[in-house]
């Protein structure tokens, strides 16, 4: 299957699970409000998704894919078999290493993560009970990524796409029935929250393994043993762990500073649920497929048709992302009240929610780019250049955060993170330039920027709509009415911004259902 064909199958299942989560979220919306409840259960959860995204989607698969697909190309699939096995023994050991450790330690754990819940005694203990409920999810997460990273090596992308949309069927068999018998304690609600997560993570990890084992893939997982294949994925991996935990810096430093003022983190986390939509479906898409596609040019010295693939992801990701981008800052209230607003979730908290919505929506493209380029220097098994850059963004958004949020609070942590995310991607495109690996060419520059302008006349078309509607989108105003008239409003904008596409030569359609239907 294409780059393209891929990309939109994985985009697709990552839909199906965000329109899933998106019921999750409301509903977690409704029990739980953005009271102190809200911010233990968010903090909690945010623990163990750092350290996931720190072994597994940063280390693991950055230093791994490269290397099982070279396998793949080399040594065949037994080769690649082993070489699995025995690099995935080292993720499991470090993985029940560090879960012991925090569950012993959580206490003086979240004393560091989150020090200004220390002054609430009550908020600051349930944060250490569900961080201790959900820690272990990490085990779970870890070890689906790595089983995902084996089957998207080998071009099977529907298990562990679809394995999200199971968390999210599993968060909303308990929360419906909280939903409807509202339980008074918010900290009870949060409880079962955290064990809906843990039950879902094993429902995940159980599909991705099933189906590994079903392709007659299974690593084998032993003592981990010092070879010279582990050797060369440990120096490949220790920069990538790095440039990781630059990035989950970030996330620590973002949920140390919000803590001080209350329900920033809550605000935050339902912000960070909207504009991860696109990304996920975009952004993660594309970077999913991208890197084993251009691993394999690459072994394979296909240079041109490495470059290709990357410029092709480049072209589509900004022609789905800049109207994403501008949607979510046009529509912010809007999409936040017909979303969030019902029950514990009031008008006061759409509007704080909205506006850090509008500042992440300002990065969106960023954060969608930053996935483009950067296995562009992965696939070259370059993992200290992402680092260093990662770093450099890292101080920008630290810095940025440090001065906007006494003004800003919750916004001034989004706008400071979008800004860094651009700071992220002006510096790994000019690398890749320098170094020949990557540079647009006139043509497709001059179509980027149409993409652009086609955008942004959408979000004027939109802003109007919305304007036009707004008796519609007033707090209290009829639901299924609300709903009907974003639909309509988002359906006029997609519908509009295609034809333009289309009418102004940009992108012509046609084009793009060819690039759909082409196979290898």
């Amino acid at each position: 299957m294409s780059l393209f064909r891929n990309t939109m199958s994985v985009g697709g299942l990552t839909l199906l699970s965000r329109i899933f989560g998106f019921v999750r979220d409301a509903l977690i919306a409704a029990v739980l409000g953005i009271g102190p409840a809200a911010d233990a259960f968010q903090a909690a959860f945010r623990l163990p998704n750092l350290f996931r995204r720190l072994f597994a989607e940063g280390a693991f698969n950055t230093a791994f894919v490269p290397m099982f697909s070279g396998a793949l190309e080399t040594d065949g699939a037994d080769g690649a078999k082993k070489l699995a096995g025995r690099i995935m023994s080292w993720l499991v050991a470090a993985i029940l290493i560090v879960t012991i450790l925090a569950e012993i330690f959580m206490e003086p754990v979240m004393t560091v993560f989150v020090p200004g819940f220390v002054g609430d005694p009550e908020k600051f203990e349930l944060t250490v009970f569900l961080s201790r409920i959900m820690f272990p999810y990490l085990a779970c997460m870890s070890l689906m990524a790595a089983y995902g990273a084996i089957l998207n090596s080998l071009g099977r992308f529907f298990a562990a796409a679809f394995a999200p949309v199971l968390l999210n069927l599993v968060n909303i068999a308990v929360l419906v029935p909280l939903a409807i018998w509202t339980l008074e304690n918010p900290a009870d609600v949060a409880f079962w929250l955290g064990v809906a997560a843990m039950t879902g993570g094993v429902a995940q990890l159980a599909l991705v393994f099933f189906t590994i084992r079903r392709a007659g893939f299974l690593p084998a997982i032993g003592m981990p043993r010092y070879t010279d294949e582990v050797r060369r994925f440990w120096l490949l991996a220790l920069p990538a762990i790095a440039a990781g935990g630059i990035i989950q810096i970030n996330v620590f430093v973002g949920t140390v500073i919000a803590s001080q003022a209350d329900a920033a983190i809550a605000i935050i986390a339902n912000a960070d649920r909207l504009y991860q939509l696109p990304l996920g479906i975009i952004g993660i898409a594309i970077g999913t497929v991208l890197l084993p596609e251009l691993s394999r040019h690459l072994s394979s010295g296909r240079e041109i048709e490495a470059r290709a693939s990357q410029s092709q992801a480049l072209q589509l990701s900004m022609v789905l992302t800049l109207p994403a981008a501008i949607a979510l800052f046009t529509l912010a209230e809007p999409i936040v009240r017909v979303l969030f607003e019902r029950g514990a979730f009031d008008a006061a908290a759409t509007r704080a929610v909205s506006h850090t919505l509008m500042g992440f929506s300002l990065g969106l493209p960023a954060f969608v780019l930053v996935r483009v380029l950067q296995p562009g220097f992965f696939s070259r098994k370059d993992t200290k250049t992402p680092t260093l850059i990662a770093g450099v963004s890292l101080v920008v958004n630290i810095a940025l955060s440090l001065v906007l949020f006494p003004h800003l609070e919750h916004i001034g942590i989004a706008l400071a993170t979008s800004t860094s995310a651009w700071v992220n991607v002006g510096l790994l495109a000019v690398l890749l330039a320098r170094r020949g690996h990557f540079r647009l060419a006139r043509p497709e520059g001059l179509a980027l920027a149409g993409t652009l302008a086609v955008a942004v006349g959408m979000g004027l078309a939109l802003w109007g709509l919305a304007t036009l509607a707004g008796p519609a989108f007033a707090p209290g105003f009829f639901f299924p009415l609300q709903a009907l008239a974003l639909l309509a409003i988002c359906v006029l904008g997609a519908g509009l911004y295609f034809a333009l596409l289309h009418v102004t030569g940009v992108q012509p359609l046609g084009a793009i259902l060819a690039r759909l239907r082409r196979r290898r």
